[in-house]
This record gives C-alpha cells, sequence and structure tokens, in this order.
C-alpha cells in the first residue's frame, strides 16, 4: 500500500482508538445510571439520529472529501467545492431540522412514543444541525490531507460528548443528557473546526455561487447516489433495533443493543480503513491506475479480514463474562443474540473497504444492487424472523444479512474494474482461524474465574493468533515490517 494511505490510516485509526476506549469505558456506567428501559430508549435514539443525520449529510462528508482530493482541478476548485457542499448542508440540515421539529409540534411524536421523546426528538433535531457543521468542517481537513488536525478535532468532539452527557447524566438529565452532551461537543468542535479551516481555504466560498461552469450537477449526482447507497446501509444496521422497540419496547431493545455493541465493536478497524480509502482511492481513480487498486484493496481486505477473525474469535470465546462484567448480570440475554451475530460482522467488515473503493469511482450502480441486495434479504429476515423469536430472531435475520454484503460487494467490486480478493489466501486464513479458535476457546476454557480469563486470554490469545497466522502464511513478516517502515515515515 502506499506510504499516505498508510499515513492517513494511522491517523484515524489513533483518533479512533481513542474515541474507542472513552466509549468503552462509559458504556457501563451508562448502562447503570439509566437502568435497562432507558438505555433501550436511548439506543433507540441514537437509531433514530443516525437515520436523521444520513439525510440531513446525504453524502456531504464523502463527497467533499472525494471533490477536494481529486487531481487536474483549476487553481479555485477546492474553494467553489467547499462553498457548494457548505450551501448544500446547511439547506438539508434546515429541511431536516423543521421537519422533526413539525413531528414533535404536530403531536405526532406525543400520540405513538409519549411525552417524554418529544424532549428528546428537539434535542436530537438540534444534534443534526450541529453535527453538519462538523462533519463539512472535519471533511474539508482531511481532503486537504489534513488528518493530523481533523482527527485531534475527532478526538476532542467524542470526549466532550462523553465528559457532558455523563455529567448531565449524573446530574439526574438522563437521556436527555446525554443527547445534550452530544449537542454542546458538536457546537464547539464545529466552530473550531470552522476556524482551523481557515488556514487552509478561503470560507467566503460559502456566499459565492460558484463559477459558471462548476459540474453542480455531477455533484449533486453523487449525493443522491451516496445518500440511495446509505439509505441502504444504515437501514441494514438499525432496522432490527426500530423493529424491536416496536415489537417488544425498550428492555428488548435494551439487552439486543448490548448485544449489537459488543459485536459491532469488531468492525473498528474496517471502519477506519473506510474512512482513510473513499479520498485515497479517489485519487488513484482520477488516475487511471487500476492495477494500484486491485492491489490496495486486496492487501486492505486480507488485513481487515484477519483482524476481525481474531476479534471474533476473543469475542466469542469470552461472550458471556464480557457481557456480565461490562453490563452487568442483568444482560445475561445478551450473550446468546452476541455469538449469534459474530459470523455475520465478519461478513460486514470485509465488505466495508470494498464500499469505499467504489464509492471513490463513483460506480454506484454496482454498490446499490449489491447493498440494496443485502438490506432486502436483512429487513425480510427481521420481519420474518423477530415476531417469532425476538432478539435471537433478530440477530439471526441480522448476521444473515450482514455476511450478504461480502458475498454482494466482492461480486459488485469485480464488475467495477477491481478485484479485492486477488490476494484473499483464503485456505490460509481459515487454517488460521481453525487452528487459533481451538486453541483459544481450550485457553478460555481452563481459566475459571472470568476476571483472570478477561486479563489472560486476550493477551496471550492475540499472540498464539499472529504466531498461527504467520505460520499458516495469512500474513508474513516482510508485510508487517512494511507496515511498520511506512507508519515511521
Amino acid at each position: 500500500m502506499s506510504k499516505s494511505i498508510v499515513r492517513r490510516f494511522a491517523a484515524i485509526f489513533g483518533s479512533n482508538m481513542v474515541t474507542i476506549v472513552a466509549a468503552f469505558l462509559a458504556t457501563p456506567v451508562i448502562v447503570r445510571l439509566l437502568g435497562t428501559s432507558e438505555y433501550g430508549n436511548y439506543a433507540f435514539m441514537l437509531s433514530i439520529l443516525s437515520t436523521l443525520i444520513l439525510f440531513a449529510n446525504a453524502g456531504i462528508f464523502d463527497g467533499i472529501r472525494k471533490y477536494l482530493k481529486e487531481s487536474n482541478r483549476e487553481e479555485e476548485w477546492s474553494e467553489q467545492v467547499f462553498g457548494f457542499y457548505s450551501r448544500l448542508g446547511l439547506g438539508l440540515a434546515v429541511i431536516t431540522v423543521l421537519g422533526t421539529v413539525a413531528l414533535v409540534e404536530t403531536g405526532v411524536i406525543r400520540r405513538y412514543l409519549g411525552a417524554t421523546f418529544e424532549l428528546y426528538f428537539l434535542l436530537v433535531a438540534l444534534i443534526v444541525g450541529t453535527q453538519q457543521a462538523f462533519s463539512i468542517s472535519r471533511g474539508s481537513l482531511m481532503g486537504f490531507d489534513r488528518e493530523d488536525v481533523s482527527e485531534k478535532l475527532m478526538i476532542a468532539n467524542r470526549l466532550l460528548a462523553i465528559g457532558v452527557g455523563l455529567v448531565l447524566l449524573w446530574s439526574g438529565y438522563g437521556v436527555a443528557g446525554l443527547l445534550a452532551g452530544k449537542l454542546i461537543a458538536n457546537a464547539v468542535t464545529a466552530v473550531i473546526g470552522l476556524f482551523v479551516l481557515r488556514r487552509f481555504i478561503d470560507l467566503s466560498g460559502v456566499v459565492s455561487g460558484g463559477a459558471d461552469d462548476f459540474p453542480r450537477r455531477s455533484l449533486i449526482t453523487f449525493n443522491v447516489m451516496t445518500t440511495v447507497l446509505f439509505v441502504l446501509f444504515i437501514s441494514i444496521k438499525h432496522a432490527d433495533v426500530i423493529l424491536i422497540q416496536s415489537f417488544y419496547g425498550s428492555t428488548q431493545t435494551a439487552y439486543y443493543k448490548a448485544a449489537l455493541n459488543l459485536a459491532e465493536f469488531v468492525w473498528f478497524v474496517p471502519r477506519m480503513v473506510q474512512t482513510a480509502l473513499l479520498h485515497s482511492t479517489s485519487e488513484l481513480w482520477s488516475e487511471d491506475r487500476h492495477q494500484a487498486i486491485t492491489n490496495i484493496s486486496s492487501r486492505v481486505t486480507r488485513y481487515s479480514l484477519l483482524f476481525t477473525v481474531l476479534l471474533v474469535i476473543g469475542l466469542g470465546a469470552l461472550a458471556e463474562p464480557t457481557v456480565n462484567v461490562y453490563y452487568g448480570e442483568g444482560y445475561q440475554r445478551a450473550v446468546l443474540p452476541l455469538i449469534v451475530l459474530l459470523p455475520g460482522t465478519v461478513g460486514f467488515a470485509v465488505a466495508r473497504p470494498i464500499l469505499a473503493i467504489g464509492q471513490g469511482k463513483g460506480a454506484f450502480r454496482y454498490l446499490i444492487f449489491a447493498t440494496g441486495g443485502a438490506a432486502t434479504l436483512n429487513l425480510v429476515l427481521n420481519l420474518l424472523l423477530i415476531p417469532r423469536f425476538g432478539i435471537v430472531g433478530a440477530a439471526i435475520a441480522t448476521s444473515i444479512g450482514y455476511f450478504s454484503m461480502m458475498i454482494f460487494h466482492v461480486a459488485g467490486a469485480r464488475a467495477i474494474g477491481f478485484n479485492p480478493i486477488a490476494d484473499l489466501r483464503l485456505p490460509n486464513v481459515l487454517t488460521t482461524f481453525v487452528v487459533a479458535a481451538g486453541a483459544i476457546s481450550f485457553l478460555a476454557a481452563l481459566v475459571d474465574s472470568i476476571l483472570w480469563s478477561l486479563i489472560i486470554v486476550p493477551p496471550v490469545g492475540f499472540l498464539l493468533y499472529s504466531g498461527i497466522a504467520i505460520a499458516a502464511g495469512a500474513i508474513s513478516l516482510d508485510e508487517l515490517q512494511e507496515l511498520r517502515d511506512q507508519v515511521r515515515v
């Protein structure tokens, strides 16, 4: 892989690790202070928030990174791209905020969810507006290859949201306090981000209309297709939570969300790779460097698969003690859904970088077909299985939907013009999985103490897995040395 991509990933990896650790430490506190029912309401509102942000952002975060990175453009191109996306973002945010407020003022929220949710939806509406400003500033900085700045802002945003949210939660403000923490963090970091951005671009482009020959239609087409794509993408991630809330209420939603949080933890590296690859490969696509894209995608796919498999093995072997320590023994019902979800998370993890590379080219036809196939399968299975089997049915349906993402997107990538499995080394990876799963599961079974199993198994399991992966040829010492050297440069 190129040094620039590795360095971008390293910057994104660093910021995400800080925010992941902070969220990991904060979640047990949030769960215990809220209680099961209120945590279910909080999980439901987070799903609503993700859906609203999807429509408000409408691909702006991806579009601004992609088009700022494209080469061979006129001198004022950056100002025009920034101005276009800022105006579009402001308009979409206003529409989304007003629509959400209208649902509250007309009594729709009170009628279907209860009066308590009215305040939650008003706070979510304000979060959408401030999130839009922060997303534009962060995306612009990444488009200028300033991940060193954008990711520090990301850390500040997440830590401030968690810190303020916990203080308000401790003070008795419940779900509203946690949402207010997100609102305050977005507002503060958005202002800082736009102030820093002044060093790299003339912000006056926001109020100018742009050149007559500016390709507005191309950018709007990219954003519309991105929105369609991520509507399908988000539906796979949130349809199950919303359906469980509708069928079974807050308590069952809390159990399922607990399982889902832990299962989705295994995506943290593929998610970072996805963020880094879109604007990086967009530049390669604009230069017609197809073989370089295949080389990058095939290696990224294998690395993502190997790392995800490691986390799935460890989390599967320690599912019960992890849930008991992390959430408390009252969340025992989350263990089985967690185990059922894990196989599917492997497929979703592999699909994420592939999707970003295809999006960098703008090949939405194949991406939408692939994601749409997985989303349809996921929704149908959830509708069939949740009424009959509850949260376990949701886990089965979602796991199958997750895994189908890999199958559909590998096929889509071949049609787009790159091969993400050219260097997958599937027999070597499978050998690593079988041998390591047996060894780590045996180790976990030997340790009787819950606390000691969580202390001993992860580091020893990592060493076992690494040695087995190298011995099986799934990854080589030369590749590890190359990655280390590229990060250092």
